[in-house]
Order: C-alpha cells, then structure tokens, then sequence
C-alpha cells in the first residue's frame, strides 16, 4: 500500500523567523506519518531553524534543491552530503522552475538523483509538461523522457523508494490546476513508464505526485485518483493552515 505524501514546496520565500512561525503552528498538527505522509521542501537558509523546530518529528523536512558532488570548489551550490547530516528526508530534484531559469538537463538532473540516492535520502523528481506540447499531441514525448533521463542507472531498490512528482508548467503558479483526469492521465502515464523499465510490482511501489496549483478545495478530488499518491504544493503551503487543511484533506 502506498502512503499518500502530501507536500509542499516554498521556492525562494520565508526567511528563518517566519519559517520558526510556521513551525510552531503545524510541526505537531500534521496526520501520523503512518496514515499521511507530510513534508516541506524550503530553502536551504532555512532548513536549520525548522529542523530545530521540529520536536515531534512528524513533518518531514526536505531541500529544494542540492548539487551533484559532496563537497567541493563548487560556489553558491548545496551540499546533498550537508543535506543529509541536517536530517532532511527528501530532495526535490528536476523542478520546472530550475530546468526553465537554470538551464537543467536530463544529465543533470540523474547526476543528481544519484548523488541524494548515495546520500540516503529520497529525490522528489518532477517531471513537466508545456501547454503547447500538450496541444500538438507530443506530451507522451515529453513527460518519458524526461523520467527515463533521470531514471538512468537507478536500480529497481532505488525506484521503488524514489517519489515522481507530475507537474505540467501551465498549471504552477496560475492558479488554474489540471482537472483531477488530467492529473491523473499524466498519473497514469508516468507510472506505465516505470512499469517499462522496472516491471509492474516496482511501478506500484513507487509514489506519484501532482502539482501545480493544488489548493483546499481541489486536494480532495485529486486524492480519489487511482494514480495519485499525493500533491506538491506551492503557494498553498506557504499559510499554515492552509497547508495543514492540505495535509487533513479527508476531512475537507
């Protein structure tokens, strides 16, 4: 049985004062990871004040991002080793926004993957889709190569643990999200791929994700999907409450 994982990700918003606010609303209110599973993925000079602030260590902590190598004469980049010593449990990895701004490749992005793998924590990796691909019929295309790019050389052990999140880029940030079919088609698609590659019983281990702009009122429906395992949220987890509604979606 999968556990749903619901999550959320602040990109380059909140400084340490407000993430410690944060903290202090929703670190013991979220469902037991048990039943839930729940996570926030914020930036790197926050991730110590909300590790500090995680007492009963029920909110998973995650980066946003981290950079292929352990350490090095690597200016400005994360540290996936650093990432992992602070106790994070997950690393988003292959965001629209970094392969769109940074210039990210596929190649990249595996590198990466590897390196949170031989870290011993757990790659997010999100996969996209552009409205103009989706229009011209190429969003099949689209979506499988980038998961079998960042899927290269990940063994089976490695891919049932590894969590895809699907995000088509017309929907991040527009508050316009995909239907609940939609998502779910997309969904479906991705682990059709990792059923390819791996085989049946590692596609229906590894979880699946869908974001872009999942709010209260969408979660729900969204969750009923035989393919969705769980959200990435953006704005929506920047308010606590709001985010804690998220993570309580049953009960909307």
């Amino acid at each position: 049985m999968r556990i749903p994982l619901i999550a959320g990700n602040w990109k380059m918003n909140k400084n340490p004062a407000e993430a410690d606010a944060f903290m202090t609303v929703v670190a013991d209110q979220v469902p037991d990871p048990d039943q839930v599973e729940t996570a926030i993925a914020a930036p790197a000079v926050v991730l110590t004040t909300m590790a500090q602030n995680n007492a009963p260590d029920r909110l998973r902590l995650a980066a946003e991002n981290c950079y292929y190598e352990d350490a090095g004469a690597y200016t400005g980049e994360t540290s996936p080793k650093t990432l992992a010593e602070m106790g994070m449990r997950y690393v988003i990895v292959g965001h629209s926004e970094r392969r769109l701004y940074f210039n990210e490749t596929d190649d990249l992005i595996n590198r990466k993957v590897h390196a949170v793998f031989r870290n011993q924590m757990t790659p997010i990796v999100c996969c996209d889709e552009t409205m103009g691909r989706r229009e011209s019929g190429e969003k099949i295309h689209w979506v499988v190569s980038q998961v079998t790019g960042a899927l290269k050389g990940v063994s089976e052990q490695q891919a049932r643990q590894l969590v895809i999140a699907y995000e088509p880029s017309w929907a991040i940030g527009s508050g316009t999200s995909a239907s609940a079919d939609q998502a779910e088609e997309g969904c479906y698609l991705i682990r059709q791929t990792v059923a390819d590659l791996y085989g049946d019983p590692v596609a229906d281990d590894m979880r699946v994700l869908y974001g872009g702009s999942v709010k209260p009122d969408n979660i729900a429906e969204l969750m009923t999907k035989r393919d969705i395992d769980g959200v990435l949220a953006g704005g929506a987890s920047l308010d606590a409450e709001t985010f804690l509604q998220l993570t309580h979606y049953q009960n909307n």
